[in-house]
């Protein structure tokens, strides 16, 4: 567990892929508490330290992006107690700044990105970011049919009839596109929170922690009157899917949202690059006390919708817009002991134990401490009064001791705490080693210590894996501890083996027929599965989300995969060259693959494993139609017609695979000017070689 304090470029790949996992785990945790049950666990500023945090750690080490990793989700899963919505267009999350200097690298990825030179300006608006519950409004033939919440971005919460009982909400539109989504904020005024807070005490019944819970839980009552008698408000800011293009900017975008009816923002302004938007952020930060609704920060979007456009989107955020958040919140607390606990990759890592104390909303009683190197260098001891900052999880950060307060007796080691003269693992006694060179320890027991393998299970189930529901931490262990479950092979067994065992354990530690029997369903519905989903799933080191689908996208199928894999064990081998012609895909991620297949109990659970599922084939990105789609594509060279980041996101988005080498697998070479030594390639190994234009008539 690695605290933020640390500079992302101290990180080994290890020690990165062990904290992109624990991020992981956590945000996804809070997602849920904050858009599913309408009840955050902390604080938004804390939340946007730990997102913050994986983005850092993501763009230092893009190989080890994982299938749950934040920056590719937004938002959390649709209740059950609504229908569900599938949005026209993805209501995106957005990328976080919380530094000035953020604002100033987002406006020079856009210069970059658009290929504009640094006298042509860059226009944004500027608009407060509401703490509220963000909603689609669906217009048909100018009349509101249906709304519904964000939901985890691609489906909803179907809330038409409960967005019905808010006045602010417009019926009609008068000379509105055929269809028209409109986008914005539901929220409560800090008074209506106030007075709706006065009720609930009145009525003994348990008052809201914030204005955003409030907001969330009256627009998600079941009924509709419940809401009716909650003063909701309405700011609106953004367009969904739209039959016609209504407007040039965002700016008389929301023109056109005032003339139709909508409340907008008074606060919005328009502002020419990073200094004006930086005065604006100031602005809106000092005067935020005074405002009569929450906020917390200020969005910043490129104001020409045809830039919008050609900047499109990442994984799960828009280029073109970034959210500018307010800092988070620190308290000062006792550090009583250090522990140490034991990752999936056998990694020892040093957890504070602290007295208990209120950081951001939440009462938090551990914290990270990243490894003994750390510790030294911040001087923390256990027996401290010490700093800590939300991090966004229930895990904080330790920033060190607090100034001029009493120490604790004796600085930290890890080699006494796992033992002294002969080191061991506290969990199941194996040799612990400190690796040459490296500041981590490690349990040197492998598959043979429970606490790696149960996280390899959990893992294996976890939501962007297998995604097996009812198999967390705790049933896992349990299953482990039992002996049922082993391997993951043994998971697809389960019913088979231990279905009378596991329904004699009705009411025992939270087992019954029901939950067994959806336990069953579960594992049954996820026997079919995605092949860049099973190859995160196998845990590879630094195999993360990012690398996994561009394994999957490259070999399309489990069986080529493996093979190639397995062929790829020699250097000098096509299959290796191959796998090294991979966009962001070196000799370090190669090496971990193949030394994962070179392991005889790995392809043996591999193997088992496939016996016992069925893994579908990758399709292209892209519909068939597209003249590219599937198509492996190598930029080279300086392109006349947009920047080289351009070409690739374009491609992408219609379904090829832009790599960066040249191999007999390559479809097309696309060569600007002064191309290089891959133009050379192609031709020795004939593969064709388009020009600009010739590439932009295959699009």
């Amino acid at each position: 567990m690695i605290p933020d304090i640390i500079s992302v470029d101290e990180l080994t790949p290890t020690q990165a892929e062990m904290e992109l996992e624990r991020l992981s785990k956590e945000i996804a945790r809070h997602d849920r508490a904050y858009h599913t049950l309408s009840a955050p666990l902390i604080s938004d500023a804390a939340y946007d330290q730990l997102t913050r945090r994986n983005a850092a750690i993501e763009a230092r080490f893009p190989h080890l992006i994982r299938a749950d990793s934040p920056s590719r989700k937004v938002g959390g899963q649709a209740s059950d107690g609504f229908g569900k919505i599938r949005h026209a267009a993805p209501m995106l999350s957005l990328d976080n700044a919380f530094e000035d200097q953020d604002v100033h690298d987002f406006i020079g990825r856009l210069r970059r990105f658009l290929g504009l030179t640094e006298d042509q300006p860059v226009e944004l608006v500027a608009e407060p970011k509401i703490d509220g519950l963000s909603i689609s409004l669906r217009y048909e033939q100018g009349r509101f049919v249906q709304g519904a919440t964000r939901g985890d971005g691609e489906v909803g919460e179907d809330v038409t009839r409960n967005l019905l009982a808010m006045a602010q909400i417009p019926r009609t539109l008068e000379n509105a596109p055929d269809v028209v989504e409109v986008r914005g904020e539901v929220y409560m005024s800090k008074a209506d929170f106030l007075s709706l807070n006065e009720r609930q005490a009145a009525l003994g019944e348990k008052p809201f922690a914030n204005p955003r819970n409030a907001a969330a839980g009256s627009l998600r009552q079941l009924d509709p009157q419940i809401t009716a008698t909650r003063s909701l408000s309405l700011f609106a800011y953004a367009m969904g899917e739209c039959s016609q293009n209504l407007a040039p900017t965002h700016w008389d975008f929301l023109t056109c949202l005032k003339n139709w009816g909508f409340p907008v923002n008074p606060l919005i302004r328009r502002c020419s690059g990073a200094d004006e938007l930086l005065a604006f952020y100031a602005a809106i930060g000092n005067g935020r006390a005074d405002l009569g609704y929450d906020i917390d920060g200020v969005v910043y979007k490129v104001n020409r919708l045809d830039w919008q456009e050609r900047l499109g989107m990442k994984e799960r955020s828009p280029r073109w817009a970034i959210a500018h958040k307010f800092p988070a919140e620190q308290a000062r607390t006792r550090l009583l002991a250090i522990h140490i606990s034991v990752g999936r990759t056998g990694v020892l890592t040093p957890w504070a134990e602290l007295e208990p104390i209120n950081v951001g909303g939440v009462l938090v009683s551990r914290a990270t401490l990243h490894n003994e190197d750390d510790i030294a260098t911040k001087d923390i001891r256990a027996g401290d009064w010490v700093i800590v900052q939300r991090a966004g999880d229930v895990i904080p950060q330790v920033v060190g001791p607090a100034p001029g307060t009493e120490r604790g007796p004796r600085d930290f080691s890890m080699r006494d705490a796992l033992g002294g003269d002969r080191p061991a693992c506290p969990i199941c006694g194996s040799h612990a080693i400190r690796l040459e060179g490296e500041a981590k320890w490690r349990c040197s027991g492998g598959l043979i210590c429970p606490a790696q393998a149960t996280e390899r299970l959990i893992h294996f189930a976890s939501r962007d894996a297998f995604d097996i529901e009812g198999l967390g931490e705790k049933n896992v262990q349990f299953l482990w501890d039992k002996e049922y479950v082993r391997a993951p092979a043994a998971l697809f067994r389960l019913e088979e083996t231990n279905r009378d065992r596991l329904q004699k354990l009705e009411n025992f530690d939270g087992w019954g027929k029901r939950s067994v029997e959806k336990l069953f369903e579960a594992i049954r519905a996820r026997s079919t599965i995605a092949l860049d989903r099973l190859i995160y799933a196998l845990g590879i080191p630094q195999v993360g989300i990012a690398t996994a689908k561009r394994l999957a996208r490259h070999y399309h199928t489990a069986q080529a995969w493996i093979q190639a894999m397995r062929d790829a064990a020699d250097p000098a081998a096509e299959a290796y060259a191959d796998l090294l012609s991979i966009e962001d895909i070196g000799p370090a991620v190669s090496q971990e693959i193949i030394d994962f297949f070179t392991e005889d109990h790995n392809r043996q659970a591999v193997d088992d494993l496939l016996k016992t599922i069925m893994v579908e084939e990758m399709q292209p990105q892209a519909a068939s139609a597209s003249a590219i789609a599937g198509k492996s594509v190598v930029f080279t060279g300086t392109l006349t017609t947009m920047t080289r980041q351009e070409a690739k996101a374009r491609a992408e988005a219609m379904g090829a695979r832009v790599v960066g080498s040249v191999s007999k697998k390559t479809d097309f070479v696309v060569a600007g000017a002064e191309p290089g030594s891959k133009v050379t390639d192609a031709l020795k190994l004939g593969v064709p070689v388009l020009s600009e234009q010739e590439w932009a008539l295959l699009e």
